[in-house]
């Protein structure tokens, strides 16, 4: 019977260690859901103040505030650390920590567009978020009706055109500045290498997205005026596979040199692959590969802490905030102060490096500005003259297509000269 006994408390003693070796760590304070989710089936990772527990709403981690500081929470379509657009929002709301004092930050990766990241913007004003920044076009209209739920929330939208005036504002930046400097790049390579075509790897049919092609094909157009552009649409922000299927398929049909308006440096390392050039985009980092022609890219981190600095002291008013490169928050790989030229562009006529750096130049004195680049003449893809000599587009015309709004006189509904594609279309 001693035996039984004993035989059993052995039993259950092996059980409690082993149940006890496979329970889930507490993390530790301040880390709350710094990792997120992610292993649990959630997509979604957070970091943020130890005030409480996180709760989850749809999947996702939401984090905590702390109390006594202000308090901002971006909210980002892919991960942290995608080189590309994700990574250059992440590093600019860590500038905001390090140069914005009394702050703390907190991040949710992954959240998709639509009704999940409605509930996330909701959830993370509950929780008492002071300044929320919401880093993807289809987050506008989720964005809008929360802000108008919570007054006392201020919340900054990327991209987009929606703003209420008051506590709702949109923000961009005139990066068609800095694609029409690559697009000259890429013509002169695109000639050099005798081989004068170029591809673009569009994401979505939003003015935006047309509106950088379009600078792409006027700048590719300067250096090279027998050059054509021909676009993929992939649907997607951010997907390492179709990005680079779709810059095969680029590759493939002939083009030399490819630009991406995704997230991830795909199209670099495709192009490595298949001898040519790729044009990565959003974040310094992702120029790696000697095959990467250039990058425009992203600083969010100055323009950040000058919104969070107006926000708290009250001098900051959310509207429609578009900013050009004189802000610091606009570069063109290699011809930024400190940086070396890719070796692609290095083998350049000195003609053509030194025309675009003078650009550079002028854009960041702000002299050189969106509405240059837009400067008619310009003739559509068709023919047809869409600005006369002199004449610029107006910031709506930037924005929005001209079917959505009756206020718009041009808008961005159509393709430069020398892009080969048909224009997408706008029914859903």
């Amino acid at each position: 019977m001693k035996k039984k006994v004993f035989w059993l408390f052995s039993i259950l003693l092996i059980a409690s260690l082993v149940l006890a070796a496979c329970a889930p760590k507490e993390a530790p304070a301040g880390e709350g859901a710094a990792e997120g989710a992610a292993e649990g089936g959630a997509e979604g990772a957070a970091e943020g103040g130890a005030e409480g527990a996180a709760e989850e709403v749809a999947g996702f981690q939401i984090p905590t505030i702390e109390e006594g500081k202000f308090n901002v929470a971006m909210v980002l379509i892919g991960p942290h650390d995608d080189g590309g657009w994700s990574q250059a929002h992440y590093e600019g709301l860590e500038y905001i920590q390090q140069n914005v004092p009394n702050v703390n930050i907190a991040y949710i990766e992954n959240v998709p567009e639509g009704a999940d990241s409605e509930q996330i913007f909701r959830s993370l004003s509950r929780k008492g978020f002071d300044l929320i920044f919401g880093t993807s076009f289809g987050y506008m209209d989720p964005m809008e009706t929360v802000a108008s739920e919570f007054p006392d929330v201020t919340y900054i939208h990327i991209s987009g055109f929606k703003s209420n005036g008051e506590n709702f504002g949109n923000l961009f930046g005139a990066m068609e500045v800095m694609k029409y400097f690559a697009g000259m790049l890429a013509g002169a390579r695109a000639q050099m290498d005798g081989n004068l075509k170029v591809g673009y790897m569009a994401t979505f049919p939003i003015p935006e997205e047309i509106r950088l092609g379009n600078a792409i094909a006027l700048g590719m157009r300067r250096t090279c005026p027998d050059c054509t552009m021909d676009v993929r649409w992939i649907n997607t922000w951010h997907d390492p596979i179709i990005e680079k299927e779709a810059a095969a398929s680029l590759f493939d049909a002939g083009a030399q040199v490819v630009f991406t308006g995704a997230d991830t440096p795909a199209v670099a390392d495709v192009a490595q692959e298949k001898g040519k050039w790729g044009v990565t985009y959003d974040w310094y980092g992702s120029c790696k590969v000697d095959a990467c022609l250039t990058a425009p890219y992203w600083n969010w981190g100055p323009v950040y802490a000058k919104i969070t600095e107006g926000v708290i002291d009250g001098t900051y008013t959310p509207g429609w905030d578009y900013f050009d490169a004189d802000s610091g928050g606009l570069g063109l790989f290699g011809f930024m102060e400190g940086e070396t030229l890719p070796p692609g562009v290095a083998e350049l006529p000195q003609e053509v490096i030194d025309e675009v750096q003078s650009l550079v130049d002028q854009a960041l004195a702000g002299e050189f500005t969106r509405f240059d680049v837009f400067k008619g003449p310009i003739y559509d893809n068709q023919g047809n003259l869409v600005l006369e000599e002199g004449q610029s587009l107006e910031q709506l015309d930037l924005d929005q297509f001209k079917a959505w709004n009756p206020d718009v006189k041009i808008g961005m509904y159509w393709w430069a000269e020398g892009i080969t594609a048909e224009l997408p279309s706008l029914d859903n």
